[in-house]
């Protein structure tokens, strides 16, 4: 075969080989949250239902800014996202090697930790969500609840029961008063 006939034949090769890398890459990139490079809902709850499988140790996170809405009424929506850009960075931060984090939507977050031990502890959590967030020269406030559980307290280690437990326990939390710390 002559050097012609082989590059002829490679070339469709090589253009299915370049597409199926760039649908790859855009594929990775849909499950990851724009602003924060947080997993999306989707990408996270995929890899949260193996983890939580997998670890009977594991322990499922949701956090939500409290009066997000008056951050981005007051300062604007560029300090909104500051806001939210330094939260999921505290929260992955915090997860560590052990666990992953999502950005569920607006102002939601979840996180799963395989080995809660490896983590700085939910007080830690608490406290560096709740750290000031500097944003053009001015010193934001901010507050999070916090809502966990752990999958040995679950009857079956299901992820959407971890979910909804984490979400009783946030709203529990929220019901307490803002810059609650005692979870």
């Amino acid at each position: 075969m002559d050097t012609q006939t082989i590059a002829a034949a490679g070339l469709p090769a090589l253009g299915w080989a370049l597409h199926g890398g760039l649908l790859w890459r855009r594929l990775a990139t849909a499950r990851r949250d724009p602003l924060t490079g947080l997993h999306t809902r989707a990408g996270w709850t995929t890899r949260a239902e193996h983890l939580i499988a997998k670890h009977p140790g594991a322990l499922v996170l949701l956090v939500d800014l409290d009066d997000f809405k008056a951050v981005n009424d007051t300062h604007g929506h560029a300090a909104g996202d500051t806001v939210l850009t330094a939260t999921a960075a505290r929260l992955a931060n915090w997860c560590g090697r052990h666990g992953i984090a999502a950005r569920l939507g607006g102002n939601e977050f979840a996180a799963i930790v395989t080995d809660p031990a490896h983590t700085a502890g939910l007080f830690a959590l608490r406290a560096a969500l709740a750290e000031p967030v500097t944003h053009n020269r001015r010193t934001l406030r901010v507050s999070a609840s916090v809502g966990h559980c752990h999958r040995d307290q679950l009857p079956v280690p299901l992820l959407t029961d971890a979910l909804s437990a984490a979400d009783a326990a946030m709203y529990a939390n929220k019901g307490h008063g803002r810059r609650n710390n005692t979870r």
